[in-house]
């Protein structure tokens, strides 16, 4: 957040997330790389005995009265559905990633409001990256201000996603670029509200946990995510599994979601 502008409630928020982030990331770091117990759960997913200790410290760290509690490793306590506000956690998102030693895996946490997220904070430990957000209050990578790509063309745009879908755009037009993948969803979103790259998206079935921080970057840096019908994604729901994701610049996610209504067929 800019230095000069007075400190809202979502900035400290949003502040507060990125401490506890850091702290978080020091716990992932003294397991990474080195000789350490994982499963698997549900749908094949990996788990780590670092995403149980990391989880465990944040919710220490972050739960406070009148707020729930939404995380990829905790059981869902569905009294979080009349939460006005709840925390929304990825303790390590991309663990296949951090299990292998590759550095693409961050640390997530957002503060959802009615539905839609208000602070947010996005930690890469390996570069030592913190991304931080507060609604209506813009977007930064360690205390700089970021913003997304500016055009509308899909020729020459860097994309990341899955394979199937950047095929589908590549029969479409040849010259866009495919950006190595992201295993974090969380900061391949990111990836795009620091300009890094024009696009990202997202097959359906991510999560709450995947989505909520980069969601507010992208906004705040002006950009837009959707779903592929151009709908706001909406957190906090009985289910929290989201469609396909579209995320890039506003002008280049109208132009991109109009043609992918044309071309409807090839991105059902």
């Amino acid at each position: 957040m800019p230095a000069s502008k007075p400190r809202s409630e979502n900035a400290m928020l949003a502040e507060e997330l990125g401490d506890a982030l850091r702290l978080g990331g020091q716990i992932a770091l003294k397991y990474f790389r080195g000789t350490i117990k994982s499963w698997t759960k549900g749908h094949d997913s990996p788990v780590s005995e670092a995403d149980i200790a990391v989880d465990d410290f944040l919710r220490e760290r972050l739960s406070r009265a009148g707020y729930g509690w939404l995380s990829e490793e905790t059981k869902d306590d569905r009294a979080r559905l009349s939460s006005e506000r709840l925390f929304i956690v990825d303790p390590i998102d991309g663990t296949r990633s951090y299990l292998a030693g590759r550095p693409d895996w961050s640390i997530v946490a957002a503060v959802v409001e009615k539905g839609r997220p208000v602070a947010a904070a996005i930690y890469v430990p390996v570069d030592d990256d913190l991304y931080l957000a507060a609604s209506g209050e813009g977007a930064a990578r360690n205390g700089v201000p970021i913003e997304v790509s500016s055009g509308t063309a899909l020729a020459g745009a860097r994309i990341a996603g899955p394979k199937n879908m950047l095929e589908r755009l590549t029969a479409i037009d040849p010259a866009t670029i495919h950006e190595p993948k992201i295993h974090s969803l969380a900061l391949r979103m990111t990836r795009v509200a620091e300009g890094r790259i024009d696009a990202a998206l997202a097959a359906v079935n991510a999560s709450d946990w995947d989505l909520a921080a980069a969601d507010l970057l992208v906004h705040e840096a002006g950009g837009a995510i959707t779903n592929f019908a151009g709908e706001a994604l909406v957190y906090n729901l009985h289910d929290p599994v989201h469609g396909a994701i579209l995320a890039a610049g506003r002008d280049r996610h109208a132009a991109m979601l109009d043609l992918m209504r044309k071309r409807r067929k090839e991105f059902a």
